[in-house]
């Protein structure tokens, strides 16, 4: 069965869409229709969602399930009125956090956001740039100021893995492909060799990689399952003589490829000022 599932902010909604996605991904054999309504401030606003939430219910024939991070305990009233499972973040959290700190919750609505620094937010943009100006082996020559630099095949999620770390984490992240014609006498160009301590390997499953492939440029060589096979070996051979550390990431979401970046390369955070 496919239930409905809506995550209501007064706020951009994802904070509720990663708690409660967090929480979803443990009921795999289940399928969930996700909604999410941000922004969600005034009483106005709130009959609206309740509506959208009621009419869910009386289609689906069962209730939806409303994770919700709305601050104003006035609007989160109302909105317990809807048809609907609610699991409430806030009210879960703050009535605990004020017993244990003895003091009351000031209620402010976008206090997350007031906490950011506005220098850390600058530099996690430039981080984004960099990435971007960065991608695919584009150029080798600001290597000297990357955090760290991703090497693998072409299509095995070094790009997106680049991006998620500078949006996320503010980290400086270039990226560079070993190509077919590599391939031959395959070793680290003189670039990445002067910057080893940045450097982690992404690898992949070759039959996945050919079904990436394919969908990009089909029956080519460039997508056949003999090239991908030969490419995979002789890259995760480099990264073994080498040793570099290197991660498959054929299973694993760029979330999860990331964070196990982080651990092994000793990144983070408080490394970057974010």
């Amino acid at each position: 069965m496919k239930r409905t599932v809506f995550y209501i902010s007064d706020r951009t909604g994802i904070t509720a869409e990663a708690l409660g996605q967090a929480l979803l991904t443990q009921f795999d054999e289940l399928e969930f229709e996700e909604t999410t309504i941000p922004f969600i401030d005034t009483k106005e606003k709130v009959i609206k969602a309740v509506e959208q939430i009621n009419a869910a219910s009386k289609r689906d024939g069962v209730r939806p399930i409303i994770f919700d991070t709305i601050v104003r305990p006035e609007l989160r009233q109302l909105l317990k009125q809807a048809d609907g499972m609610t699991l409430d973040f806030f009210h879960t959290f703050i009535g605990p956090l004020e017993d244990e700190l003895d003091t009351k919750s000031s209620f402010s609505v976008g206090k997350v956001h007031a906490l950011q620094d506005v220098h850390a937010y600058d530099h996690r943009i430039d981080a984004v740039n960099f990435s971007l100006n960065n991608d695919d082996g584009a150029t080798t020559r600001n290597y000297k100021d990357a955090d760290l630099i991703i090497i693998g095949v072409s299509r095995c999620g070094k790009t997106p893995t680049s991006l998620y770390l500078a949006m996320q984490f503010g980290l400086k992240v270039a990226n560079y492909p070993f190509v077919a014609e590599d391939m031959d006498n395959l070793k680290l160009p003189h670039e990445l060799a002067k910057h080893k301590g940045k450097l982690f390997g992404l690898t992949i499953f070759p039959e996945r990689l050919h079904d990436i492939r394919t969908e990009r440029r089909a029956n080519s060589q460039y997508a056949s399952l003999p090239q991908c096979k030969m490419e995979v070996r002789a890259v995760e051979a480099l990264f073994r003589r080498e040793k570099i550390a290197f991660l498959n990431a054929t299973t694993r979401s760029i979330e999860e490829i990331s964070t196990k970046i982080l651990v092994k390369c000793n990144l983070g955070r408080h490394a970057t000022g974010i």
